[in-house]
């Protein structure tokens, strides 16, 4: 299965209204990263074992650990969780800058260092977290 099968399979999955509004915010990213490297994490480690919730991901980034290693991941990931949807963005330095910047802005939801968590799309304001995102693409460029 590729990985825009396993997307869909992912989206289509959920219950609604989660599902809509996953099928909303999966088109929001392909319209802000048109052609942008799609990614999916199953949330299974090497022993196949559940660790994490699935993920989509989107974008492309080099991570660079302290120890000189690096590693290929996405620069925006979203996924379900229990309560609602998650939207992750990566390769932010400052942690605080999503909460100070947008936190506020956003309505209804969880903000932090990276991680954007929300019942429903309807609980939030849509055009805030499209900048979220929008900064997060480039932040790892400025930093």
């Amino acid at each position: 299965m590729n990985v825009q099968e396993q997307i869909k399979n992912c989206i289509t999955s959920q219950p609604e209204p989660k599902r809509s509004d996953m099928q909303e915010l999966h088109q929001l990213m392909l319209q802000v990263i048109p052609e942008c490297k799609l990614w999916f994490d199953n949330g299974k480690n090497s022993d196949n074992k559940i660790v994490s919730n699935p993920t989509i991901g989107y974008g492309f980034q080099t991570i660079k650990y302290a120890d000189g290693k690096t590693r290929e991941f996405f620069q925006i990931g979203m996924s379900a969780n229990k309560t609602g949807i998650s939207v992750y963005i990566l390769g932010i330095k400052d942690k605080t800058y999503l909460v100070q910047t947008y936190g506020k802005k956003l309505g209804k939801a969880n903000v932090s260092g990276y991680c954007i968590r929300f019942k429903t799309l309807k609980d939030i304001n849509i055009d805030i977290l499209e900048a979220a995102i929008r900064y997060g693409l480039v932040a790892s460029l400025l930093e």
